[in-house]
This record gives C-alpha cells, sequence and structure tokens, in this order.
C-alpha cells in the first residue's frame, strides 16, 4: 500500500514560512527556507528549475519520485498562488485541496475535497497508482498526524530562526513517536528523515 508523507522545509524554530504570507505575498519573508532548491549545481530528476547540492539532490529526488499525489490544506493553496489555477505542486502528480469553502477556477490536474482529509488522503491514494501522498501544510499535516494517517515525516530543516510564521506543527491531541530513518548533512540544509511509530 501507498504511503502518505510530509516534505516540508522548515526552521530550525519550526516555521515553515516567514512572517505575513498570505496570497500575494506568497510564504512571507521566509523564502531563505527554499534557498537550498537552488544554491548547488545538480539539477533534480523530478523539477527542472530546481540546482541542489550533490547530497540534498540525491536526497530530495529520491523522496520527490516516490510522489504519485499530493494533498494540500487551503491556507497552503492560496499562499501559493493556487499553483496557476490548474496547476500542482508536483510536475506530474495531481493535487487535492481540502476545504469547505468554493475554491475559484480549480482545473487541469486540481481537485476540489470538501469532505474532510480521509476522503482526501483516500482519494488521492486512488489517484497516485500505487506511488505515495505527500501531504502539504502545517494545520493539515496536524490534523492528519492526529487521525493517524501519516507513515513518514522529512523535515528540510534550514539552519536559521524565523521568530514567526506558520508553525509545520499545531496542538496534537497526544504525543507522538518518531523513529529517525536518516539525517543528511547538505549546504544550507539537514534532511531529516523520520517514521510514524503507531
Amino acid at each position: 500500500m501507498s504511503k502518505v508523507f510530509s516534505a516540508l522545509s522548515v526552521s530550525v524554530d519550526g516555521y515553515i514560512t516567514g512572517r505575513d504570507p498570505g496570497p500575494g505575498r506568497g510564504l512571507g519573508d521566509g523564502a531563505t527556507l527554499f534557498d537550498w532548491y537552488f544554491d548547488g549545481d545538480v539539477p533534480s530528476r523530478v523539477f527542472d528549475s530546481f540546482r541542489l547540492s550533490e547530497p540534498s539532490a540525491r536526497f530530495f529526488d529520491a523522496a520527490a519520485e516516490r510522489v504519485g499525489a499530493s494533498v494540500a490544506g487551503r491556507n497552503t493553496y492560496e499562499d501559493s498562488g493556487r499553483f496557476g489555477d490548474d496547476g500542482t505542486p508536483h510536475p506530474t502528480a495531481p493535487l487535492f485541496v481540502v476545504s469547505h469553502r468554493p475554491a475559484p477556477q480549480m482545473s487541469g490536474r486540481q481537485q476540489l475535497i470538501t469532505t474532510g482529509l480521509p476522503d482526501a488522503v483516500a482519494a488521492a491514494r486512488d489517484a497516485a497508482d500505487g506511488k505515495d501522498v505527500a501531504l502539504m501544510g502545517g494545520v493539515l499535516v496536524t490534523e492528519a498526524l492526529a487521525a493517524g494517517l501519516v507513515d513518514e515525516l522529512i523535515l528540510h530543516q534550514v539552519p536559521i530562526l524565523l521568530g514567526a510564521g506558520r508553525p509545520y506543527f499545531h496542538n496534537l491531541p497526544e504525543h507522538i513517536q518518531l523513529r529517525l530513518l536518516g539525517a543528511v548533512p547538505a549546504p544550507g540544509v539537514t534532511h531529516l528523515h523520520y517514521e510514524v511509530i503507531r
């Protein structure tokens, strides 16, 4: 069965955006969280515009090649400019957006799911055709963890303290135990790969 995982860039103090993210402002002033996508000389096999360091390219592409579908929360969708109303965060994988509000101009490989996160994950699994499902957004990942839907977490930890922004994790109803599967240091980022213990 396919796995459900999240792979997000995060500051050392736990933020996945900078201050004041939102429509028209992107991910706020935390753009430095994504510098490692472009600070190397190894082209990504999955994302044409990415030029990463060798260790980052190896780790990043291995995770990106697993993705058969993505699920995003509404805030992430809006902050990302709705991925152009018909695009997706992954070059080949469809996007499922969880929201109770209608989404304007959604088309192409985007689909709105209004019946909740479990249904969105189930739809993404069906569309992933045996590949894995990637989750995007701090609130969404936290809800998925609380619902027991997450198999793995990948933190691309950037050595910066942002001091504010949107946190990766929100309040959980209980402790979630993780097992470290790997840690890959690279220029400007450390890639941490965890399994969620159930």
